[in-house]
């Protein structure tokens, strides 16, 4: 799951997820006939063939080490040759491919938490709420010392996560460590079905102003999407925040349902087209039901793909108002083509188009494919030479990404990176709650003496930082200690909630929610002028 909204660094998860999750399409059988024009001819295939057969036959013999003909073919052969056509080609080994459907459908079996390496350890981030681990009193900052009797010393986050996943109703036994404690903590729990929801938050920002995000677009987002707005209560919406940062995209027909579910019936969503295929719009199949209440669009440089078709989407048709930083800018879509061995391929098939026909795919073919994933470079913020107009005349523009109506960037104190980068709050409230109760008052807030507490930790832990700076940031401090101690106290979806309630960019996408009004106000006007004209015509 994505990394707390309130300080979001880990670029290298977020990037990583955006190559597994990309644009899939419908899937394909592997057999899938070509147009004549494409296929390569027999003698060519014949040729090619053979001269990796004797290669291969070659290395295989000579190679100073053994070679490994999963790895030299998954990942050198295969890996290789996609590799010369785009960034989001895919081969998926056995697991890889289990894993990218496990996503997909949005669930899996196991015991509900996330982990991660600390110092040649593996520590617990946070139990999710209702889970297996929630409910037997596992908590962030746990070391897990082993499962099912095997020690996790020197294992992977992989490793030990396939040990703790199972079939449903099987039993798993952990043995955790924890601070404070002087003997190891045996749990013995069972396993169950664990929920990936895709819409993992859905409150009042304050009366009438909804707030709902979508973390990834998989096989349930857009039943998720029309339960939040039920619980809610649609009519009851005067204005809804709709954030799609860091969200790495997913299943195409799942983007189209959710923008869909804002649009009126029979508006389009996107289109693709590609060497092998006509264009194909996808439109809006049942609309909205004439709920125009306005929409701020969150955005940032990690919303990708199916994200990016939803924004492009809405503000298109002048129905969102799209705030933050441009999107990431992959306007590709990938057909997913299940092979023998549970291995299967996602290869790019086509290219989409946003309803006013901006191809929003950034530009990969001057630098390598890890600069266009880690080392991005802003670049231009437009391409001048794809301009195209909304529903209402705004301009829009293609080629790096989604450009949004009101641009806000987050800036961070170098104090405030520090922190974030040594992971020291979430380090320091094990230690805390180890001296302390876990019961906490509605109101709490770290007081001075916590203050003080974390003060000498991180004096204690080398962190280098003046006191003018921990002055000047107390306020940010105390939103971190609170953030991180509700999901030990309280639970995970607790924790996160009350970083959405205080992160600034939230806040500042509420003020923006007038700026919305003003779009859908002038987008209505301009469809009534339309109308009459072609009545008139």
């Amino acid at each position: 799951m994505r990394q707390f909204r309130a300080f979001a660094f880990s670029v290298l998860v977020i990037g990583l997820c955006a190559i597994v999750a990309g644009n899939f399409g419908p899937s394909s059988a592997a057999r899938a006939e070509a147009p004549a024009d494409t296929k390569v001819s027999e003698d060519e295939l014949s040729a090619g063939l053979k001269s990796f057969t004797s290669v291969y036959r070659l290395v295989e013999e000579n190679a100073a080490e053994k070679v490994n003909a999963d790895k030299a073919i998954y990942k050198g052969a295969i890996g290789g040759m996609l590799r010369t056509l785009d960034p989001h080609s895919s081969f998926f080994d056995p697991k890889d491919f289990s894993d990218m459907r496990e996503q997909q459908r949005g669930a899996y079996y196991g015991v509900g938490m996330t982990i991660q390496p600390k110092d040649s350890r593996i520590i617990v981030v946070a139990p999710f709420t209702g889970s297996p681990a929630y409910k037997a009193g596992i908590r962030p900052g746990d070391v897990i010392l082993e499962v099912n009797d095997k020690r996790t010393d020197g294992m992977t986050t992989a490793e030990v996560a396939d040990i703790l996943k199972g079939a449903k109703g099987t039993p798993v036994q952990v043995v955790i460590a924890r601070e404070g404690v002087d003997k190891p903590i045996i749990f013995n729990l069972i396993r169950g079905e664990i929920p990936r929801f895709s819409v993992q938050n859905k409150f009042w920002l304050k009366p009438g102003i909804a707030y709902i995000d979508i973390e990834s677009f998989n096989e349930n987002t857009s039943r998720e999407l029309e339960e939040a707005i039920k619980s809610l209560g649609e009519a009851n919406i005067k204005g809804l925040v709709f954030d799609l940062r860091d969200n790495p995209g997913g299943l195409l027909n799942e983007g189209v349902a959710v923008a869909g579910r804002f649009l009126r019936r029979g508006q389009t969503v996107v289109s693709h087209r590609g060497r092998t295929s006509a264009e194909k719009p996808y439109t809006s199949t049942n609309g909205n039901g004439a709920r125009d209440y306005p929409i701020v669009v969150m955005v940032n440089r990690y919303s990708a793909s199916a994200a990016e078709i939803v924004a492009g989407a809405l503000q298109d048709h002048d129905r969102g108002w799209v705030f933050g930083d441009n999107t990431f800018g992959k306007g590709l879509v990938q057909t997913v083509f299940p092979l023998s061995e549970n291995t299967g391929l996602a290869l790019t098939t086509a290219k989409y188009y946003t309803p006013s026909g901006r191809l929003i795919q950034r530009d990969y073919g001057s630098g390598s494919f890890y600069e266009y994933y880690f080392n991005r470079k802003d670049g231009p913020k437009k391409d001048t030479t794809d301009v195209k107009m909304t529903d209402a005349g705004r301009a829009v523009y293609g080629g790096n990404g989604i450009q949004p109506d009101e641009k806000f960037s987050q800036k961070y104190t170098k104090f405030q990176i520090e922190l974030a980068r040594k992971s020291v709050f979430r380090d320091y409230i094990p230690k805390y709650f180890s001296a302390h109760s876990t019961t906490l008052a509605k109101d709490w807030t770290p007081d001075a003496e916590m203050m003080n507490d974390f003060h000498g930790y991180l004096l204690k832990n080398n962190v280098t930082f003046s006191e003018a700076e921990f002055a000047e940031n107390q306020d940010w401090v105390k939103i971190q200690l609170k953030r991180e101690a509700l999901i030990t106290a309280v639970s995970l979806d607790e924790s996160l909630r009350y970083a959405i309630e205080t992160d600034p960019a939230v806040l500042k996408a509420m003020e923006s929610m007038s700026k919305a009004r003003e779009l859908l106000d002038s987008a209505k006007k301009t469809v009534v002028q339309l109308d009459k004209r072609n009545q008139r015509d």
